[in-house]
């Protein structure tokens, strides 16, 4: 006996709609690897209708006070917690996330990162009215840019999402957003708060696969486009938007160097970057993949993790004792899983390094050692839950090998020592730097990278200055 599945629609213009075309694609819960639901598979009629909307939208949006749309984003985040169970709901089919942890670490910052932007609709910044000519009178006006495209990942959802639109729509900005393929079910539920909230048009979603979002950014309405994803699709944007010079934002792999010293409180440092290096079972661009190790302690450091790595579980969204979930499809497991088989002689897989059960895409908590710094899994990303581990030498060895990679996301030094600390954090070449911890996040700090991670800010006013544009007005004082 088949089970009806749900049906997830399109948000455009104030409705809820099907694909023009009727066409949907399946979404599965990769908890169970079953499908629950079915969402549109968007084409140019779609995104043509949500552009359009965006556009129409945009002027009295733009035109508001800064207080009414600081107004809206703060029912926005008190609209979340109230529906806090229904989104957590929406993300656990998503992702097949721990509900609990998904419940205590991202309702919260999610609602906070709202909050912050809603001030910072309030807070905008430039350089202060001077005479720079005589008789002149110079001053900055700090605008939104437009419609915004926004393409958000799988490995977020809820929060990846609040990150593109609560900065955007904060500026007087309108957005099409549109959520991952395998993940649109919160998005949607999203749409529906916030629809219930913002003027027709302000927000938008589009579902579809990685054609619609080529569609959406190749679109001539939008001036902005922003993503959240693969080195790949990013390049991808980028030279789309190129044709016609539209604003690009772009936040994307990872490959996150952890640099351990001889000094460090080596159980604390295994704990800090277990968790780090698990969490959401490493399907973070920050995630604490790739340990560096001082040789002195190299050994005990090792056994120290994989004995960590060996006490973690995985499992069923509702099992308590769990520290993440699944990956999130079947090309991913298959990503994960090849990493592995290809390893070369000389590593030595000293935890994990298999599936779990044949239901749903779980993959066990892995510790890789033995590695030289141009090996496939040192250069690359794995986005699971593996974590790799390399000796070094000393200081000038730790920099080199960290640096020696295309990513420059995030990084952190584990030291006891000040100086060696603050040297690290000015050498690294990572756009945000921890010491004695890993991937804490604030929404008053910028989160972004620099090399193959991209380009832009997350977050933070910086984050929210990324949504606007600088205009120079200039009038005379004779009248």
């Amino acid at each position: 006996m088949s089970t009806e599945l749900r049906r997830l629609r399109n948000y455009i213009d104030g409705e809820f709609r099907d694909a023009a075309d009727g066409r949907t694609t399946e979404v599965v819960n990769p908890a169970t690897g079953e499908a629950y639901a079915t969402a549109p598979l968007s084409g140019q009629a779609d995104v043509d209708a949500a552009m359009a909307a965006a556009a129409a939208a945009f002027p009295a949006w733009r035109d508001l006070v800064p207080a009414e749309r600081q107004k809206a984003l703060l029912k926005i985040a008190d609209a979340f917690e109230e529906r806090a169970e229904e989104l957590i709901a929406a993300e656990v089919e998503n992702t097949g996330k721990p509900i609990g942890l998904t419940r205590s670490e991202e309702i919260p910052p999610m609602v906070d990162q709202i909050r912050f932007f809603a001030g910072a609709a309030r807070m905008l910044e430039g350089r202060g009215a001077g005479e720079y000519m005589e008789g002149l009178t110079s001053f900055v006006r700090r605008e939104p840019i437009g419609v915004c495209a926004q393409v958000a990942p799988w490995n977020y959802p809820m929060m990846m999402a609040v990150w593109k639109f609560a900065p955007a729509l904060a500026a007087g900005n309108t957005v099409v957003l549109k959520p991952s393929d395998t993940t649109p079910a919160s998005t949607a539920l999203m749409a529906d708060i916030i629809g219930s909230i913002v003027p027709k048009g302000v927000f938008n979603v589009v579902c579809g696969d990685r054609d619609t979002g080529r569609l959406m950014v190749e679109h001539p309405t939008p001036a902005m486009a922003s993503i959240t994803g693969s080195v790949r699709a990013g390049m991808s944007v980028a030279e789309s938007a190129s044709k016609d010079l539209k604003r690009v934002h772009l936040e994307l792999g990872g490959k996150a160097p952890v640099v351990v010293f001889e000094d460090t409180d080596i159980p604390k440092a295994v704990e800090g970057i277990s968790e780090a290096g698990y969490f959401n079972a490493g399907q973070d661009c920050t995630a604490a993949t790739r340990v560096l190790v001082h040789e002195s302690v190299h050994d005990e450091f090792v056994s120290a993790l994989a004995k960590a790595a060996s006490e973690i579980k995985t499992g069923q969204p509702d099992d308590e004792d769990v520290l993440y979930g699944p990956l999130n499809n079947p090309n991913q497991l298959k990503q994960v899983s090849g990493f592995i088989e290809r390893l070369p002689a000389h590593a030595k897989v000293e935890a994990g390094g298999h599936r779990v059960g044949d239901k749903g895409y779980f993959y066990a908590a892995t510790v890789v050692s033995g590695l030289k710094q141009d090996d496939e899994i040192i250069q690359q990303e794995v986005f699971g839950p593996v974590i790799t581990v390399q000796s070094f030498r000393d200081e000038d060895q730790a920099v080199e090998w960290a640096n020696g990679v295309e990513y420059a996301l995030a990084s952190s030094v584990w030291t006891k020592d000040h100086g060696r600390a603050m040297r690290m954090s000015r050498r690294l070449d990572f756009g945000c730097v921890w010491i004695n911890t890993h991937i804490p996040l604030v929404a008053e700090m910028p989160h972004g990278g620099f090399k193959k991670s991209g380009y832009g800010k997350d977050l933070s006013g910086y984050g929210f200055d990324d949504y606007t544009r600088i205009k120079h007005v200039m009038t005379s004082l004779d009248g």
